[in-house]
């Protein structure tokens, strides 16, 4: 049997239909980033009854350490899935191997320099991120525990994007729902049997992040399918670092723009709330909790385009442009289908989802539901801007990526959290969310519109070329 045939035997994504090839591949990926999702939503809730919101509005103020450390998670483990996926599609195993062995070795690299570091500026960057007198001590408390378990998060992410283009995205999937259950059942015993408040929560998070780790680097070791850990790859290779790099920024870029933007929001809102008379600290709590609501929203059009991606990344490799198209149209239309249905429950019940967080405060409940309503008013524009961004991404455009990455919020949301409030107070800072949504949707269409131009004619010529070859076989 020839390579090439062992090749598309071990991996169905250049000849299985787009349709299950997505369902195969999307469904585990926004099980898994729910499931991410709920990590943080989960020590919200398990905080907001144990603690109240001050303990709420300190994991606010941590989030942007989270963001950082998650941001170079996403550049190798983006970057080195993409990579991998475009050297299988062009049956070049061994480099899809280096890419896995490679990227493993930078996110241990990366991991220990990024925890040395904001363990070094701890104090001052959680200052820059909006902590007050009232919730410095518990930001600090819950900070100092995540910073421990800064390996295992990272690590957890690149080997779980690794997973989904080795041909298993299941495990990718289990691997998280383990750790997600564990952190269930352990929030609520550390914070209210053994009264450990948000040292709990935090201890509990880092321990289902660690089991993780496990379960795919088990994997990874024993029974990979194209790719395994092995020694030899193991050595920093520079050009497969650059690849890995290159096509993982636009993710980078997207995780750093999101904790520049909560670093900015966190300030407007301690500055303009206690202004209004809601509270800083309230306005913090809240808009922690409507913003994690909001990354539930965007987790599914996460999965499907992370899904997508290495059905599109195999078959530009492949040289397939009509299975490109499908797949990008497919995703597209299946991720603004779902967020609008998410954003419809958010619109009509804010009251139900928000009493989960158990703060009886009138200012704050009063101020967290317009704060859902407005501030996640254009959010239906989510799935379509996701999913290409991923396109681009995935079929090796680092650079249209990028700029798509930083388009909402480092050049719309940014500026207009800024801007807005020097108007309309702290309701400014809520408007900036559906305009920055609307905005770069509009600019987003624009990139894509052309791009499925080229696709067309280069599916023309294909089809050209058939034909022709077609005539001189008669």
């Amino acid at each position: 049997m020839s390579e090439t045939v062992l090749t598309e035997t071990r991996n169905p994504l250049g000849y299985e239909p787009i349709g299950k090839l997505l369902k195969t591949f999307a469904w585990p990926a926004i099980i898994s980033f729910l499931i991410n999702s709920v990590y943080n939503i989960v020590d919200q809730i398990f905080i907001g009854q144990g603690v109240g919101y001050l303990g709420n509005a300190a994991t606010t103020i941590s989030f942007p350490i989270m963001t950082i450390l998650i941001s170079f998670a996403a550049l190798v483990g983006t970057g080195g899935s993409a990579y991998a996926a475009l050297k299988l599609g062009e049956k070049k195993e061994e480099e899809a191997q280096r890419a896995l062995n490679n990227g493993f070795i930078l996110s241990i690299i990366i991991s220990g320099v990024m925890m040395a570091a904001c363990f070094l500026f701890l104090d001052p960057m959680l200052k820059a991120f909006g902590a007050t007198a009232d919730s410095m001590a518990y930001a600090k408390e819950y900070s100092t525990i995540i910073l421990l378990g800064t390996p295992f998060n990272v690590v957890s992410i690149v080997l779980s994007n690794m997973a989904r283009t080795d041909g298993n995205p299941n495990l990718s999937m289990y691997s998280i729902l383990i750790g997600a259950v564990l952190n269930t059942i352990l929030d609520p015993l550390y914070i209210f049997v053994f009264h450990w408040g948000v040292t709990g929560a935090a201890i509990a998070t880092i321990t289902s992040q660690a089991i993780s780790t496990v379960i795919l680097s088990i994997y990874f070791a024993k029974s990979g399918k194209s790719m395994r850990f092995e020694k030899k790859y193991m050595k920093l290779h520079g050009r497969t670092c650059k690849m890995i790099l290159t096509l993982g920024i636009s993710s980078f870029i997207t995780q750093i723009v999101a904790c520049v933007t909560q670093i900015v929001m966190n300030n407007s809102l301690v500055f303009y709330g206690n202004q209004a008379g809601v509270g800083g600290d309230i306005a913090l709590s809240a808009m922690g909790i409507v913003m994690k609501i909001a990354m539930i929203l965007a987790a599914a059009c996460i999965g499907i385009g992370i899904g997508a991606q290495p059905i599109l990344g195999f078959n530009r490799g492949a040289g397939q442009p009509k299975r490109i198209k499908k797949t990008f149209v497919m995703a597209a239309w299946i991720s603004t289908v779902v967020v609008i249905a998410a954003w419809l429950v958010c619109q009509l019940f804010p009251e139900a989802i928000l009493s989960l967080f158990g703060d009886a405060e009138p200012n704050f409940t009063m101020f967290a539901v317009k704060c859902m309503r407005l501030f996640l008013g254009g959010i239906f524009c989510a799935g379509f801007q996701i999913v290409s961004t991923s396109y681009f991404q995935a079929t090796g455009q680092p650079f249209k990526a990028t700029i798509l990455s930083m388009l909402r919020q480092l050049l719309l949301l940014i500026p207009l959290v800024l801007i807005l409030p020097m108007y309309f107070g702290l309701d400014g800072i809520l408007y900036a969310g559906p305009v920055a949504d609307v905005g770069s949707a509009v600019i987003v269409a624009v990139f894509v519109i052309r791009e499925m131009k080229k696709l067309n004619a280069w599916i023309r010529k294909e089809d050209a070329e058939g034909k022709q070859e077609g005539l001189a076989a008669a």
